[in-house]
């Protein structure tokens, strides 16, 4: 018995090969991980764990420096190898609050962009998180259906031909 199969469109089968190529690369990646302030605490412990993994296995991370998602990622990679975080901030690092401060200090790679300080948070976030795109080669993105700054940074990230995982918390 014959079955036809449905075929996906062109421009999809670029990016299938492209998430099947890098799955069956061994070498390491500059991997971004970026996503929401506000997240749930089960989720928080599945950012961690997955950033110490892809340390453990070499690769380089870069996020910025907010709580929540971000936050998560500098635990996890601290953990395991303080070299491989590079953490690019949004502003001055007198921008951002107290306990994001303190945990800053721990990160050798840290980028500050005090001459964004006169932006607001969401126009300074969504510049920081243009250039921390385009210093990796693959985008990890944990987001709600209405996280705008980060849905956007996701579709800049895939014009600019990364791999993009976009994983939701609702």
């Amino acid at each position: 018995m014959t079955r036809s199969l449905d075929l996906p469109p062109l421009d999809r089968i670029d990016t299938l090969a492209q998430e099947l190529a890098l799955l069956q690369d061994t070498g390491k990646r500059r991997i971004a991980i970026l996503g929401s302030r506000h997240v749930p605490v089960v989720s928080i412990h599945l950012v961690e764990l997955v950033a110490r993994s892809l340390a453990q296995e070499g690769h380089s991370l870069v996020t910025s420096g907010s709580q929540g998602v971000n936050a998560a990622v500098i635990r996890g990679v601290l953990g395991v190898d303080a070299s491989r975080l590079t953490v690019l901030l949004p502003q001055s690092l007198e921008r951002q609050p107290l306990e994001s401060r303190q945990q800053l200090e721990k990160v050798l790679h840290l980028v500050e962009k005090p001459d964004h300080d006169d932006l607001t948070l969401p126009m300074a976030s969504t510049l920081c998180n243009q250039e921390i795109i385009g210093r990796c080669d693959q985008l990890i993105c944990f987001a709600f259906h209405d996280s705008e700054t980060l849905l956007a940074s996701c579709r800049t990230a895939e014009d600019m031909g990364k791999v993009v995982t976009l994983l939701f918390f609702d």
